[in-house]
Parts: structure tokens; C-alpha cells; sequence
């Protein structure tokens, strides 16, 4: 059966419940067992938390936004936790230490240009592969199995997608097999 992808007018926080209704369904329809939701604060994990698949959440690393600050209070992990999600906080697959040498020497680095050309798809698309990669090496998620990857531009959620994640030392073997949802426009026009 081929299903039509949703796609929104515009990226951002906006769309977060439309997308978890959309993810979740799909979920449902395809046997999907795990949901990968980028979360940095609990808001958007907080549309899955309970409502299905096993959910992984994904937070920016500590000193993300400034040096050893946790975006996700201990009040939010623990609430998550306590309902069943597993939370994975640590360094961003593609933003490791390739952005200390980008910021110091200049230049544009492997992990910067999957970055980039997933970004042509939108934020969330690259957001949802990178998280989905990121469960996977941290073992929270089955390997070979398909998932369904939730990311967002900013904050809240606007794509979905359904995947099959490879390895970060196995990046190309990942596997897109559906856009659930994502924005029609990547970026907002200037």
C-alpha cells in the first residue's frame, strides 16, 4: 500500500501534535515497535510519552546552548523515566568534534556535509537520522529493525520519518523508507 505523505506549510513547533498523531498511527499500521523523538526540554516527548511504541528520547548534549547546562530539567528526565521512555543524552552525532575544528581552523568536515545536504530535506529530516543513528550506537534501539525518527526545526517536532538506522561508522547504510510528514518548504522564506 502507498501512503501519502502530509506535508506542512511551514516548519516549526507548530505542527508537534499533528506530527506525533501521524507518527504514532504509522507506528500502529506498520508494526513499528520504537520512536525515536528529539526532546531537549520534554516538551515534544511529552505527545508520546505512554501512547504506544517503546519511545527513545534524544537531548542536546550537556553545554549545548553554554558550558554544562542540561536544557532537560531533572524534574523532566525523571517524569519520562518514570513513564517508560528511555532518555539519551550525549554528544550529537554530527556535531562532534569536527564543529571545535570548524570554529577554529574554518573548512567544512564530513559530519558537516551529511549535516548540510540532509538540511536540504529540512532540520527535522537531518534531526531524525542523526537521533535515530545515535539510539542505535547507544544500543536503545534494535539494529535492522525499523523505527520511526521524530525531528524538529528548533523546538517542537515537524518531520517523521520511518528508517531503518545503520551505525554511525556505517552512516550510508541508512535506510529512509517513508516521510511520514515534514515541512513542504525546509526553510521559512527571508
Amino acid at each position: 500500500m502507498i501512503e501519502v505523505a502530509v506535508y506542512f506549510e511551514s516548519p516549526g513547533k507548530h505542527n508537534t501534535g499533528q506530527v506525533a498523531e501521524l507518527a504514532l498511527k504509522r507506528a500502529e499500521e506498520l508494526g513499528i515497535n520504537h520512536i525515536v523523538v528529539a526532546s531537549n526540554t520534554g516538551y515534544t516527548a511529552n505527545f508520546f510519552v505512554g501512547k504506544g511504541p517503546k519511545l527513545v528520547v534524544v537531548t542536546h548534549h550537556v553545554g549545548f546552548r553554554e558550558p554544562g547546562f542540561d536544557e532537560m530539567s531533572p524534574e523532566a528526565r525523571e517524569s519520562l523515566k518514570q513513564q517508560g521512555a528511555e532518555v539519551l543524552t550525549t554528544t550529537h552525532l554530527f556535531a562532534n568534534v569536527e564543529r571545535a575544528v570548524t570554529k577554529q581552523f574554518g573548512g567544512l568536515y564530513p559530519g558537516g556535509l551529511i549535516s548540510h545536504t540532509l538540511r536540504m530535506f529540512g532540520q527535522g529530516t537531518k534531526v531524525a537520522v542523526e537521533i535515530a543513528t545515535m539510539a542505535l550506537d547507544a544500543g536503545l534501539i534494535p539494529y535492522g529493525e525499523p523505527v520511526i525518527a521524530v525531528g524538529g526545526t528548533s523546538r517542537g517536532a515537524d518531520t517523521a520519518l520511518v528508517l531503518i538506522p545503520a551505525h554511525a561508522n556505517a552512516i550510508f547504510d541508512t535506510q529512509i523508507l517513508e516521510i511520514v510528514c515534514k515541512p513542504r518548504r525546509p526553510k521559512n522564506p527571508n
